[in-house]
């Protein structure tokens, strides 16, 4: 698990096919508090990936498998956002990020707004549910909140701190990203869609959430 709160930017310095699958190597471009271990799980531009090998003092390299390939950007870019698997004891200031992303999605326009950018993305119909104005989504491993939407759109709000610190303040226009909704609202709905289950006072899940659960 994650935060979607980014220690840093590194670069992709190469990539080397291993029969269907890809194995990035990424150098950071600062210092980890401690350092990584083979086997850790680590996320890269908000795909979860597990630490393969130690490559000198920063870089590491990590397997892509091609599901992975296909449903994210990490084939076609080369500055990532990284950030250190959650642990028990660490706080929780973004939201929880699992790491596997739904859908790679279009900047549709940008708008700089005093020292902010209100950024515009598409979505795909399918995700309309999860993607709600004041929830949360992690674009590119970013941990961001949903403005306003609309039946195709959803807007964020980019502060200086994120656009100084992650690989977002070079989007331009028509650029990809990768989206992963909120994991709690992925719960939830999939707790109503079985409805029928029934708790110890004989209340349905959607007679909960009517009542403010």
């Amino acid at each position: 698990m994650f935060t979607g709160l980014i220690q840093g930017q590194g670069q992709v310095i190469s990539r080397r096919r291993q029969a269907f699958d890809l194995e990035l190597t990424v150098k950071p471009s600062f210092e980890w508090t401690e350092p990584l271990n083979v086997g850790e799980s680590i996320a890269v531009s908000g795909v979860c990936l597990t630490v393969n090998e130690l490559k000198g003092a920063l870089a590491f390299s990590a397997f892509v498998s091609a599901e992975s390939l296909k449903a994210t950007t990490l084939g076609q870019i080369d500055s990532v956002n990284l950030e250190r698997a959650l642990r028990l004891c660490d706080r929780l200031g973004g939201h929880l990020v699992s790491g596997h992303v739904d859908a790679v999605v279009e900047l549709l326009v940008q708008t700089a707004v005093g020292n902010s950018r209100i950024c515009w993305f598409s979505y795909p119909s399918h995700l309309s549910q999860y993607i709600v104005s004041k929830g949360s989504v992690a674009l590119d491993g970013v941990s961001l909140t949903v403005n306003q939407t609309l039946p195709d759109r959803f807007s964020v709000n980019l502060i200086p701190q994120t656009i100084q610190a992650t690989t977002l303040s070079s989007l331009k226009t028509g650029a990809l990203v990768n989206l992963e909704t909120d994991l709690l609202s992925r719960y939830l709905q999939g707790l109503l869609k079985g409805n029928t289950i029934k708790t110890s006072e004989g209340l349905t899940i959607e007679q909960l959430v009517k009542e403010g659960f």
